[in-house]
């Protein structure tokens, strides 16, 4: 409880939810942190500027191990954490919002959640436009017209309305044998081979 109430509270000035429309509930404490996050920009009107200072954080946390480190070594005290990410935020022209909000993280010891928290933010703000993440889980990779087609026939379907758009990815996993596991929201369609040949042989174990 004490740590949802520091996540809702994230940063200096940050206003509460109650005039804000969550687009997702996210859980977690890095989903608490990120709708601290998301409140305080739709209050300030600062959604997207906020959104590229994270993407850009998110490059370079996973281009520098060093960096990235840092942020997720226990060892390190919070002020000199705190310090070296002001540094790090001082070499660009980062909303306040966002300078603040890794002062907290700093503070409150959830630096090493930063990527976490950065792809909660990303969640709210796909659920804000109306996008939905699919992704397609297939044996090999997916060329882009059969991608396109499974995309046409989901977007035909009563899972997603008009004003949603649809984010695909294909994820490769040849233990699937065949077929396709299509995932979106929280439902997944397996049409996979393997599972097919699960239920022949679950059905086979209940005859014996």
């Amino acid at each position: 409880m004490f740590a949802a109430r520091r996540a809702l509270q994230a940063t200096r000035g940050y206003a509460t939810s109650a005039n804000v429309q969550i687009p997702a509930v996210l859980h977690g404490i890095e989903g608490r942190y990120a709708t601290a996050l998301y409140t305080a920009a739709a209050k300030k009107q600062a959604l997207d500027a906020v959104e590229t200072d994270l993407k850009t954080v998110k490059r370079v946390v996973e281009k520098d191990s060093k960096l990235r480190e840092f942020l997720e070594n226990p060892t390190i005290n919070r002020i000199e954490k705190k310090a070296g990410v002001q540094q790090l935020l001082a070499a660009g022209k980062y909303n306040e919002l966002t300078k603040n909000f890794f002062d907290t993280l700093a503070e409150n010891g959830r630096l090493y959640d930063t990527v976490k928290i950065i792809n909660s933010y990303g969640t709210l703000m796909g659920a804000y436009r109306g996008e939905v993440q699919v992704t397609i889980t297939s044996a090999k990779e997916l060329d882009a017209k059969e991608v396109a087609k499974v995309k046409g026939y989901l977007q035909k379907s009563s899972f997603i309305t008009a004003k949603q758009t649809l984010v695909v990815s294909n994820k490769v996993n040849p233990s699937i044998l065949g077929g396709l596991v299509v995932e979106f929201g929280d439902k997944t369609i397996d049409l996979s081979v393997s599972s097919k040949i699960n239920k022949l042989n679950q059905l086979l174990q209940e005859a014996i």
